[in-house]
């Protein structure tokens, strides 16, 4: 471990805590995924202090917290973007028609494809952000100048007949962004943030680094503007003119998804400006980061990593014989494509009758999607075969599956796979993110340990029908595959590694922002 060159000179009003961490609709009220990760980062950096701050879409879409905050969470706020403003009732403004234009600006860059905003523009509109010199959330949303705009924007770039759709699009995109403006503005400060993803989470880290001059961190277990796209893609609550998904087809995309998604590439962009560093999972997705704008000097890789001393005791109550029981671990979303699970082993029940899937995770987050997977099941008539279990201990669970399986259409390096590993159970996943090399290896020295699984194509259930009951068929092979996915863990993907890595993040920032304020008070003296 690092240990800091120094401590910041004490001032009147010292900073709320070492880290504030920024979450998108995950922590601590989502579990699974990026919140285990999160929670796993907090309790064991114990010798860190850490704000959270989260951000949600309503406030009814999220219930109790499904975390006990560890005692170095010393600060918490809820922030929910799609929340009434609580604004005065509209009345008749102008607007700033100079100031606005400047904003026309930094929102026509959401539409551009260039990967770097105008610098002095940027930091003219971050600066005026929901200020009374500059543009308040009431001028975008109530004033003249604010109308007239959006019109212009509507005549020059739609090509969707309904300016209706585009206004009320534009509004509900924009919105969130005074929000976060103002949150900037008041929020307590902490000597280091800390985001996990670019969006919104990512804008508001973006705003902190600027406007303060703290140090800044970025992680990203998946490529956020990759994964918006997809669902993005999908989604139908967007009113267009063409089908959604239509890409499938022709090739082409409503205009206002593609506003959507442009929209959420300019938040990335904007966000890979103010982060250093910029993490990811595996190599693949650091190319991914600087393809999008990311520079290459502030980027590294941190994988994952896992607590080997908890998982690894389960090992020793794996029954003898090898379960003929698949497990997905992961919320019931489109984007775990759980349907193509529940195809998957409809042919693998046909060549072993004897086989069951178990679906392990909760079905809040997309209700619909989940009515329609047991919607499935009872059409394919694989109740008996196909179990919703929600959400369950993995400690519980690990040790009666005989494949960990993973479906996805996106991934990153899931956690579940290297938690199957440790407690000696080999995996099945599609080959998105990091999975291939998880199984199959990622160097020399790593390929040498072997296959701890299979790796097959999205969306192709025939495909990994046929790698499940090879490998639950013959137990040799799947002990080997056991074997390596335990030597890959142990020597790749520990906890202890991930911790050390994000402690010298951590001290090393902490480092820049003592620097920081020791030169500010060494020009104060002067």
């Amino acid at each position: 471990m690092k240990e800091p060159k120094f401590k910041s000179p004490s001032s009147s009003k010292e900073p709320i805590a070492d880290v504030a961490l920024l979450l998108e609709g995950t922590y601590p009220y989502v579990r699974g995924g990026v919140s285990s990760w999160v929670h796993q980062i907090i309790s064991s950096l114990k010798e860190f202090t850490f704000s959270i701050v989260f951000l949600g879409g309503d406030r009814e879409s999220y219930g109790e917290m499904r975390y006990e905050l560890p005692p170095n969470v010393v600060h918490m706020e809820k922030r929910y973007l799609a929340e009434p403003p609580g604004l005065a009732p509209p009345k008749p403004r102008k607007g700033k028609a100079k100031t606005f234009a400047e904003l026309g600006k930094l929102l026509d860059y959401f539409k551009s494809s260039e990967l770097h905003p105008d610098e002095d523009v940027l930091t003219r509109m971050i600066d005026s952000l929901s200020t009374p010199q500059g543009v308040r959330r009431e001028d975008f949303l109530y004033s003249e100048t604010s109308w007239n705009w959006i019109q212009k924007c509507f005549q020059k770039y739609s090509s969707d007949p309904s300016f209706l759709d585009y206004f009320w699009t534009v509004r509900s995109m924009h919105e969130p962004i005074f929000m976060l403006a103002s949150v900037s503005r008041t929020l307590p400060e902490a000597r280091v943030y800390h985001s996990i993803s670019t969006g919104y989470a990512g804008f508001l880290g973006m705003l902190l680094q600027r406007r303060t001059g703290n140090p800044y961190v970025l992680s990203e277990h998946g490529i956020y503007t990759k994964e918006r796209k997809i669902e993005l893609g999908q989604a139908e609550w967007i009113n267009e003119t063409l089908e959604p998904f239509s890409a499938s087809l022709d090739g082409k995309l409503s205009y206002t998804r593609k506003l959507w998604i442009n929209f959420f590439s300019g938040l990335g962009r904007l966000t890979y400006t103010a982060a250093d560093p910029i993490i990811s999972l595996y190599a693949g997705n650091r190319e991914r980061q600087m393809m999008d704008g990311a520079d290459p000097d502030r980027t590294k890789v941190i994988p994952n990593g896992v607590d080997l001393e908890r998982f690894a005791k389960l090992r020793s109550k794996r029954p003898k014989k090898v379960p003929k029981i698949l497990g997905l671990i992961g919320r019931v979303v489109p984007i775990k494509d759980i349907k193509t699970f529940i195809f998957t082993m409809r042919s693998v029940c046909a060549r072993m009758p004897e086989a069951e899937g178990w679906i392990i995770g909760p079905e809040d987050e997309d209700e619909g999607y989940a009515k329609e997977c047991h919607e499935l099941v009872e059409g394919l008539k694989l109740k008996d075969k196909v179990k919703f279990l929600g959400f369950q201990k993995v400690e519980d669970i690990l040790p009666q599956l005989g494949l960990m399986t993973l479906t996805s259409i996106s991934e990153a390096l899931p956690l579940v796979i290297l938690e199957g590993y440790a407690s000696g159970l080999p995996a099945l996943a599609t080959d998105v993110g990091s999975c291939r090399e998880l199984i199959e290896g990622n160097n020399p020295e790593d390929c040498a340990l072997g296959h701890a699984g299979a790796v097959g194509a999205i969306a192709d259930p025939e495909e990994l029908a046929g790698y499940a009951v090879d490998l639950l068929s013959d137990e040799e092979r799947w002990h080997k595959a056991q074997a390596a996915g335990i030597a890959r863990v142990e020597k790749f993907y520990t906890l202890g590694m991930m911790e050390d890595y994000y402690r010298d993040v951590y001290v090393e920032a902490l480092d820049r922002y003592a620097s920081k304020k020791e030169a500010e008070f060494e020009e104060v003296e002067a």
